[in-house]
């Protein structure tokens, strides 16, 4: 939070917050928006889940990892910008709000887009939150003079990826842009947006927290597993709607339940705020790198919730695929949980042969759906999932390692 002197000025000028400043923390404005990107994230997981059952998961794939991306997005680009330069004066505080119903908007368009293509209301929610964001920006171009130049090449980087998304969607929703190339162009303008940040700060780094940003980060992992509970108590209440209460519902939900606490305790075993203050040149890819990490937490979500739902009716998609639904995503957060905790790191964490053996035996486990049925799938996955967490663990208290560190930092004075 700013300085106690500072915290109800009106306004108060915007320029860089010390990157080792003591005691830093996610403030309350913060936390009031993340919880709008709740909404954003139980819609996009609803409609997958949905695609899942009717037997067009593989369908509904693409459209899911595009909205997301746009969740995602918005919710780091604001996340970067607040660790460098949240005045919490009005203006910063109206221009946030600005963004979080934007977030709404996007949240209300997620059905459209997944499934039936239809980009208009993203496309509307994603600009009012990028108006706000230039906006921001071009403030702290004004008013903190050592960083202009940073602040106005992402304004510039930013608006102009904004009006090629506009672009697209007009020449999409025209006819010129053939639909056969609505992916590729897609994938272009992800680039250029990914590659906005590099360019920027290749004029003056950003003086972003990195204790902050961890904490940010470990707090958006909390919503998406939280969502990940809220999808499989949707399926619960979809198998209990049915009649249908028994040995499978139990096993799903109980399963569901403790891979995600074995999830929970693989992501923070390490605390990469340390790890990021002396690697800042691997924020990139630690930041990038999560993108997928959280995608598959939202994507192991709707796997549960049609898992769960399973068991009290039947769906269109069958045992193998709905193995898969909760395996992939499962391997895949290990896999990328693996990759983002060595890049902050000294000493190895998370074992890369376990996690390799772990993540093959996780995508080997559907193949047997179609005879030990889903429910033995769903536990034996979360088997493996807590093993591999009680080996890193052990491994890690055996060593006397701490994890959570590059290297011992003295408390700030």
């Amino acid at each position: 939070m700013p300085p106690a002197s500072t915290k109800y000025r009106i306004r108060v000028r915007m320029s860089a917050r010390p990157l080792d400043e003591p005691h830093r923390v996610s403030s309350q404005l913060e936390l009031l928006f993340d919880l709008t990107f709740v909404i954003a994230v139980a819609a996009v997981t609803a409609q997958l889940a949905h695609d899942i059952a009717a037997g067009h998961g593989l369908a509904g794939l693409v459209p899911f990892l595009q909205v997301f991306f746009a969740i995602w997005w918005a919710w780091m680009n604001f996340t970067w910008f607040a660790s460098s330069y949240d005045t919490d004066d009005v203006a910063y505080r109206l221009l946030t709000m600005v963004q979080m119903a934007g977030v709404l908007v996007l949240a209300a368009g997620v059905p459209a887009a997944a499934g039936h293509a239809d980009f208009g209301v993203v496309t509307l929610g994603y600009l009012i939150m990028r108006t706000a964001l230039v906006t921001q920006w071009l403030r702290a171009g004004l008013e903190d003079p050592a960083s202009r130049r940073t602040a106005r090449r992402y304004a510039a980087g930013i608006g102009l990826a904004q009006l090629a998304w506009l672009l697209r969607f007009l020449l999409t929703e025209t006819g010129v842009l053939p639909a056969w190339s609505a992916f590729a162009s897609f994938v272009c303008l992800v680039v250029l947006e990914l590659a906005v940040p590099r360019w920027a700060e290749r004029a003056r780094a950003t003086t972003w927290h990195p204790h902050h940003i961890a904490e940010r980060y470990g707090l958006f992992t909390i919503i998406l597993l939280g969502e990940s509970v809220l999808a499989a108590s949707r399926g619960v209440e979809g198998a209990l709607d049915a009649g249908e209460v028994g040995g499978p519902l139990i096993v799903v939900a109980a399963s569901g339940l403790v891979l995600l606490f074995a999830l929970w305790w693989l992501y923070f075993l390490v605390q990469a705020g340390d790890g990021l203050s002396d690697r800042r040149h691997r924020s990139y890819l630690w930041g990038y790198g999560h993108y997928g990490f959280f995608a598959a937490l939202a994507a192991l979500g709707a796997g549960l919730e049609v898992a769960v739902e399973q068991t009290g009716h039947g769906v269109a998609a069958s045992p193998l695929a709905l193995g898969y639904a909760v395996a992939v995503p499962v391997a895949s957060c290990l896999a990328l949980l693996w990759a983002v905790h060595a890049l902050v790191v000294a000493e190895r964490v998370m074992y890369p042969a376990a996690v390799l053996g772990c993540v093959a035996a996780v995508l080997a486990l559907p193949l047997v759906a179609p005879w030990l049925g889903l429910a033995a799938v769903v536990a034996a996955i979360t088997t493996g999932c807590v093993l591999l967490a009680a080996v890193t663990i052990a491994a890690n208290g055996a060593r006397g390692s701490t994890p959570s560190a590059v290297r011992p930092r003295p408390a700030p004075r």
